[in-house]
């Protein structure tokens, strides 16, 4: 009996997904993980996962739901989506139809499926969260990268959104915007979020807002883009960054009453995919996107820490020499040491990518190089998430005490501390 030849594993491959590479933070977290194991000291600001536990609220939830083993409605637990329209009713002062949410087990599942149902190009900000381009990839879609500066926080600009659409003002496009940003820190002003609505309505531009970082905005106050073009946003949301479980793999998109079609198209495809989220996870998440005392002083206490670590990190990179948005909400930054290129090529260091491999090779520092947010190969940027620290400690510390200072961070956040300090000392040396 012979054994059957097939062919050279790449052509069974789809060619849009041939070459293609697991998500850089899964790997640099994998990574991290096995340094440790093997003895190394490893600062694995690589992942961005929230320090902070799930609150103790939503926790006992969780526990109490245990037993539900049911399918749930493709579009969630009723009582869930009811939940959200009220969290955006109390925060946002938008109103929304419960059945114009949909559920699903993490944003990022449901972004997928958004590119897959919607045919449009695909605009978002160089740089950008690392999963948004290769899904278009996968999918086939049309990606445009557009421009960013500094100024303006790395973000989307209409003037920059304008000239993509005014070449072809009739083409459909799905625009993504995330902020409190990933990879930046930045957050948008009323002012900006109004303007690029402006161009985004005047080209029928879809808009979906990735607020997963709202409940993060250090000064509590976040607003989302559906207050500017209400009829042309979906909301994307969930339980991974402001709530702290990443790993629990819910969240949710909120449409308006003017895209049920797609809503509509996406509930089909979803019954089609993974069915229905975890069933004790929705009955937990209806806690954790309700109004309670609890979860709004667990927020006070990890902006208050997350805002103070981003805030030093930040100025003691710009003293060393790296351009940078200050951080205003979330757990990123993203240094870019061009103004230094001339120092590090000395040292053989003329790419992000190996910049970042030398950084952790030689200090432990595990950070990501911007070309996985869609920047250049060449250039000298990278992302690090202030996030290896125990935040229980951190947020049981910051009950007790009236000021999140720096001899609080050196304590209670020591190995940020520690990574920044040593990145920048490698830096410049």
């Amino acid at each position: 009996m012979t054994t059957p030849q097939f062919l050279p594993p790449a052509v069974h491959i789809n060619l849009n997904v041939r070459g293609l590479e697991p998500s850089p933070t899964v790997s640099i977290n994998e990574r991290s993980k096995a340094l440790r194991t093997a003895g190394r000291q490893v600062y694995a600001l690589g992942l961005g996962q929230s320090p902070f536990p799930v609150p103790d609220i939503v926790q006992q939830a969780l526990r109490a739901h245990a037993g539900e083993k049911d399918y749930l409605p493709v579009r969630g637990l009723p009582a869930l989506r009811e939940a959200i329209v009220d969290y955006y009713r109390r925060t946002q002062a938008l109103d929304y139809s419960p059945e114009h949410v949909l559920v699903g087990p993490g944003t990022k599942e449901l972004m997928f499926l958004t590119q897959l149902t919607y045919y449009g190009d695909l605009l978002i900000p160089s740089p950008s969260w690392v999963s948004y381009a290769p899904q278009a990839r996968i999918i086939g879609r049309n990606l445009v990268w557009l421009p960013t500066a500094i100024e303006s926080g790395l973000g989307v600009t209409p003037e920059a959104l304008d000239r993509v659409c005014s070449a072809d003002p009739d083409r459909p496009r799905l625009l993504i915007i995330n902020y409190p940003g990933n990879p930046t820190g930045m957050v948008y002003s009323p002012e900006q979020l109004a303007a690029i609505a402006a161009v985004a309505r005047r080209y029928r531009v879809l808009v979906l807002s990735d607020e997963i970082y709202g409940g993060l905005n250090f000064t509590g106050d976040h607003v989302s883009i559906a207050r500017y073009y209400p009829e042309g946003t979906i909301i994307s949301n969930g339980l991974s960054k402001w709530c702290g479980a990443g790993g629990w793999r819910l969240g949710a998109f909120v449409f308006p009453a003017t895209l049920a079609w797609l809503h509509g198209a996406l509930v089909a495809v979803a019954s089609e995919t993974y069915t229905s989220t975890s069933a004790p996870i929705q009955y937990a998440a209806v806690t954790g996107f309700g109004a309670h005392a609890e979860i709004e002083d667990y927020l006070d206490r990890s902006r208050a820490i997350l805002a103070a670590l981003c805030g030093h990190a930040w100025a003691r990179l710009e003293a060393t020499g790296a351009e940078l948005t200050r951080p205003k909400g979330g757990f990123y930054l993203f240094p870019n040491f061009e103004p230094l290129r001339a120092r590090l090529a000395a040292r053989g260091l003329a790419d992000g990518a190996t910049l970042c491999e030398r950084l952790l090779e030689e200090t432990g520092v595990a950070v990501l190089p911007g070309t996985c947010f869609g920047r250049p190969p060449e250039e000298l940027s990278l992302r690090l998430a202030c996030v290896d620290f125990d935040g229980s400690a951190a947020l049981a510390a910051a009950a007790t005490t009236g000021d999140i200072d720096e001899a609080f961070l050196h304590r209670w956040c020591a190995p940020v501390m520690t990574a920044v300090e040593r990145l920048c000392e490698w830096v410049a040396r």
